[in-house]
């Protein structure tokens, strides 16, 4: 099995990989609650996706929420909607993303953000099948399967009673690992191949040869970001393509001069020089919308402790931005990030 049939974006063949795929087919039709485990940038909304298509619910409706991006105090709103007046500005009564999933599947990403004061009610829902609308005191009842994904340590925010023990065994009926993608090195050539296609189609490119040190760089890279990381460098690198041949960014090479004996930058080398891009795009905005974690496709977090880890400050960029590449030397400690 290399490719899941309900998904055409979920390609792969590494046993990794096929085992979560394997997974997935088994509790599919099992409708009980999944927990999707991995790191940001996996893909566990196209596996959630999956298990929704491979199930008896799939002509149903398959509703979103991401309990990161919405804010705590409109979170309960969202979640199990409102009545008019239930609070300033509810003119109207609102309709929860539980009802919105009536029949079908509710994926409930980054569910580890989910506020302690709601889990509660979550759990309810999750055994009872049913809930009460901000402002009304009538049930609502439901008929909801749902499946949560994050990246954190659910079993960690227990033991440090940051998530309730209850809600975390309910969530945690059938777990599945989506592995990371510097653990399927093998499926990056199948990747980058279908990204290449999607995004040359999309432009109404033709961009048909990749050559060989370029899928050799991409194939020992780290990928902090994971697969978003690697869609988002293809589709950058095919808008950069003029002719038929795949050009990466330029922050995805090094200057031969610098690594006389290889012909490819070290995984570190490579990494540094893609954060300072990336933080060099954005003028050194960090978090938000359009800052350099979301442009890398990894957290604001993970991109700070990087930025320790490789010495990079604002500071050091301006000095040494005039000198050769191999000329910029690593403070002991990061400073402060502008």
């Amino acid at each position: 099995m290399n490719v899941m049939n309900t998904n055409r974006d979920l390609l792969g063949s590494s046993p990794g990989f096929i085992a979560a795929l394997r997974q997935v087919e088994i509790v599919a039709p099992a409708d009980c609650a999944v927990l999707l485990q991995g790191e940001t940038g996996t893909g566990k909304e196209l596996f959630a996706r999956a298990i929704h298509e491979e199930s008896l619910r799939r002509t149903g409706p398959f509703v979103k929420v991401n309990c990161a991006a919405i804010p705590s105090g409109l979170l309960e709103s969202e979640l199990f909607g409102h009545d008019k007046g239930a609070y300033t500005g509810a003119v109207t009564q609102t309709a929860s993303r539980f009802q919105l999933a009536h029949g079908g599947t509710l994926f409930l990403d980054e569910i580890g953000d989910l506020p302690l004061e709601l889990q509660p009610k979550l759990l309810r829902v999750l055994q009872e099948n049913e809930f009460e609308r901000l402002g009304s005191s009538r049930t609502v009842r439901v008929d909801v399967r749902v499946v949560a994904a994050t990246h954190q340590s659910l079993p960690h925010m227990v033991e440090e009673r940051r998530y309730r023990a209850d809600l975390f065994y309910r969530l945690n009926v059938f777990p599945i690992s989506i592995p990371a993608l510097r653990d399927r090195a093998d499926d990056i050539p199948i990747l980058v191949r279908h990204f290449v296609q999607h995004f040359a189609a999309r432009r109404g490119k033709i961009v048909d040869t990749i050559p060989d040190q370029a899928m050799e760089m991409l194939c020992s890279y780290h990928w902090p970001g994971n697969i978003r990381e690697l869609q988002n460098l293809m589709e950058r690198s095919v808008l950069l393509s003029q002719t038929g041949v795949l050009h990466l960014p330029s922050e995805f090479e090094c200057p031969v001069s610098s690594r006389p004996s290889s012909r490819f930058c070290t995984l570190v080398e490579v990494e540094r020089q893609s954060i300072t891009e990336a933080l060099r795009r954005t003028n050194w905005v960090i978090g938000g919308n359009s800052g350099a974690a979301v442009q890398l496709g990894i957290p604001r977090t993970t991109l700070l402790a990087r930025m320790r880890k490789h010495g990079i400050t604002r500071e050091l960029h301006v000095v040494n931005r005039f000198r050769s590449p191999g000329a910029i030397s690593v403070p002991r400690a990061m400073g402060a990030i502008a």
